[in-house]
């Protein structure tokens, strides 16, 4: 297991500035971010030109990560895979190839994105939906010998109502969509503001986990008390502002970091564990953000094994 970091946190740095920082405090691996643009909501970053790229490109990025004795451990574009505008779905899916394109050019094993949703279906017709749309995806990723694994965020701030807005928080869901060829990016700090045990639910799936995320959640359930599992209702300026918990990076909230990892040894995991830094209190500045990835880096490489 390696210990890595989604460069999605800081979008006005260069992969190269990051390569360089990353190599320099101690992280062996980054899931880079791909994103075709940034400004739609915060955390995405282009650090990977996927719509240009080619061999020369690609030599580049290669000699970069060698440089730094870093992995390169994913290609990451999460975006809404069932996104109601027809038009926009197809242009979120032909960006997913080019990930897949660009991933199969570096020799990277994964592209990561969503599931998504259509809010105005069901979950039982967007679960129809999802299997006509995703299975060509995952079919032109085998053929190059890419899988694309999907972050079981919850994603309620795309549904105008706070309700799950990406189909692949739970583990039902998760079997849902390995049966159409998917793989689980596993983050456990969904799971733990859901009310599901983060350990017991990674332990049955870890040989469809070949990438996981490091994120923390810190709950406060005497908030709960006062808005329910659901969050704010009438004091909701912010469809991300549950009011009863929040993400943190790794060792500030409240996932047990010393189970998850044992449990990810025990099954057998053998890739990256990449944190994913969306902390509100170590954000503002590059400054805070890269000392809020050197608090995780504190956290979990004691837990990692060389």
């Amino acid at each position: 297991m390696k210990l890595g970091f989604l460069t999605a946190c800081l979008p006005r740095l260069t992969l190269d500035e990051i390569a360089a920082w990353a190599a320099g405090h101690g992280y062996q691996a980054l899931e880079v971010a791909a994103w075709p643009s940034t400004g739609s909501r915060d955390f995405e970053a282009s650090h990977l030109d996927v719509a240009g790229f080619d061999a020369r490109a690609a030599e580049d990025v290669r000699a970069l990560f060698d440089k730094h004795a870093l992995t390169l451990s994913s290609v990451a574009y999460y975006e809404n895979n069932l996104h109601p505008d027809e038009a926009r779905r197809g242009e979120i899916a032909a960006h997913v190839r080019a990930c897949v394109d660009v991933a199969a050019l570096l020799g990277v094993e994964t592209v990561g994105t969503f599931i998504g949703r259509h809010p105005g279906l069901s979950v039982k017709e967007n679960l129809a939906l999802g299997e006509r749309v995703l299975p060509p995806l995952v079919e032109y990723a085998g053929e190059l010998g890419v899988k694309i694994i999907i972050e079981n965020c919850v994603m309620e701030g795309w549904h105008p109502d706070g309700y799950p807005g990406n189909l692949a928080y739970s583990p039902e869901l998760w079997e849902w969509m390995f049966d159409l060829g998917l793989y689980l990016n596993y983050d456990p700090s969904h799971l733990m503001w859901l009310g599901i045990d983060p350990v017991a639910a990674l332990r049955p799936y870890v040989d469809r986990i070949p990438h996981a995320q490091a994120k923390d959640a810190q709950l406060d359930p005497r908030a709960r008390d006062r808005y329910g599992f659901f969050g704010r209702a009438v004091a909701r300026e912010d469809g991300w502002d549950s009011g009863w918990w929040r993400y943190r990076v790794p060792g500030l909230g409240d996932v047990d970091w010393r189970r998850i990892v044992d449990a990810l040894y025990e099954g057998g995991f053998t890739g990256v564990l990449s944190v994913e830094h969306e902390d509100p209190v170590w954000s503002g500045d590059v400054h805070r953000v890269t000392q809020g990835l050197e608090i995780a880096h504190r956290t979990l490489s004691p837990l990692i094994v060389g």
